[in-house]
């Protein structure tokens, strides 16, 4: 467990795989640490076609920081149902007292222990021993000694979800097995009622609300970000980084080149596409000159000759970029409400507020009722108060604001005019960040 998992934020967005693809490296450069970039959702089609075009793999799925029974247990040999007793002695020396009984076909027979023993012991012998010896004992067969009851637990299940089963059984080992049942390994009940905890460092986030599930149940390590605070309790001092920049991949960048290290160029065109996709091609609001230099110096490492992005300006790819995540139609309604999304909460309002982007809003009408039974679905299914949904034209740098049906009312001053189709015209708003949640958390807390 001493792996170290930097992620970024549930539905992420290009700048959260950026940033963990980037500090996962980073730190195994600079600090010689096995750090892991993962992800808490999947992928949205822009990060799938940056990835695709630089040849890189998606860090891993992580959903949920809750151990599961994969994360305690050991893979010991084991031996056959047909195999002399002698054998599951042997092995039982070396594992501290368990001989696990496999059978042909890879699934689990039974485990032969310290009472497994004693009672094959007893009922072979009977209350008086009579002349059978112990190599005749001992030449027996491990199906005849093994207990079969034993409980069983898939590998990838939580072990919280069978915290009160583990606590009834009379059990102090258990085989854990894969999706088809076969033996992957055994864990004690002293690991499994004290499991280790998931190292985890969050980039791009800092709110429980957006992180993976059972967050609690990890141990926080580091959070590096460029939002506003809304940050975990934590039970001890973290490293604790929240700058104001237009992308967490500026963050890594900076970092980065402080330590005299340069990015591989594929991992730094991914920093690259983060950096701008957050910045609308360093003309959002959010921009600063920090950003710009950090993009000079990554399209140098990226732009290299005989690479993917060879030939390429920021400009130019940024376009691309940006093509690449936008529009409405290769989509359904449900997935342009949830993929680029964040759940906020403030004054007793839960509310979320997703993001899609276009390069024309002329495409918005044909898709105007779908979008707003999606958003009103979502609110439903999330229990929210209200949900917002902001499109972006990226071209000309404005939205369309969509509010879910009966908000509150203190959304009724929401400085955006209404339209005739029920959108809201923002005119120059293109972050979610740094113009709209502002002005909605503003409204609420009056």
């Amino acid at each position: 467990m001493s792996d170290i998992y930097v992620i970024g934020h549930v539905n992420p967005d290009t700048d959260s795989i950026a940033a963990a693809m980037g500090y996962a490296w980073l730190l195994n450069q600079r600090d010689g640490v096995q750090a892991i970039a993962a992800r808490a959702g999947a992928l949205n089609p822009q990060t799938a076609w940056v990835l695709k075009i630089l040849k890189l793999e998606a860090p891993i799925l992580l959903t949920d920081a809750s151990p599961r029974f994969g994360s305690v247990m050991r893979r010991f040999d084991s031996v056959a149902p047909e195999s002399p007793l002698s054998a599951a002695w042997a092995l039982a020396n070396k594992t501290g007292g368990i001989a696990p009984v496999v059978n042909e076909d890879g699934k689990p027979f039974g485990l032969i222990n310290g009472m497994s023993l004693f009672k094959y012991f007893s009922d072979t012998l009977g209350p008086r021993p009579g002349d059978i010896t112990v190599r005749e004992m001992m030449s027996a067969k491990c199906s005849d000694a093994a207990d079969t009851s034993v409980p069983k637990y898939a590998a990838h299940a939580h072990i919280r979800d069978s915290l009160n089963k583990l606590l009834r059984d009379e059990y102090n080992d258990y085989w854990v097995v894969d999706e088809n049942g076969l033996y992957l390994g055994m864990a004690t009940q002293r690991d499994v009622l004290n499991p280790p905890r998931l190292k985890l460092i969050l980039v791009d986030h800092n709110e429980p609300r957006q992180a993976i599930a059972a967050l609690e149940e990890a141990e926080l390590l580091e959070i590096l970000d460029h939002h506003r605070l809304g940050n975990q309790h934590t039970h001890q001092p973290i490293r604790f980084t929240v700058d104001t920049v237009g992308s967490t991949s500026t963050l890594v960048t900076e970092q980065t080149a402080e330590a005299g290290l340069s990015m591989p160029p594929p991992l730094a065109g991914t920093l690259l596409a983060g950096l701008l996709a957050d910045t609308l091609i360093l003309t959002s609001p959010t921009t600063v000159e920090r950003d710009r230099v950090a993009a000079d110096k990554l399209a140098r490492w990226a732009f290299v000759g005989g690479g993917a992005l060879a030939g390429e300006t920021i400009k130019s790819f940024g376009t691309q970029l940006l093509n690449a995540g936008a529009g409405l139609a290769n989509r359904t309604a449900e997935e342009i409400v949830s993929t680029d999304i964040k759940s906020f909460e403030s004054s007793g309002f839960k509310f979320a507020v997703a993001q899609a982007e276009v390069t024309d809003t002329m495409q918005i009408a044909e898709h105007l009722a779908p979008l707003t039974t999606a958003l009103n679905n979502l609110r439903d299914k999330q229990g929210l108060d209200f949900a917002i949904l902001l499109i972006t034209d990226v071209v000309r740098g404005s939205s369309r604001l969509l509010v879910s049906s009966n908000p509150p009312p203190a959304l009724d001053d929401l400085p955006y005019p209404p339209l005739p189709d029920g959108t809201r015209d923002a005119a120059g708003v293109v972050s979610r960040k740094k113009q709209l949640l502002p002005v909605v958390l503003g409204l609420l807390e009056r």
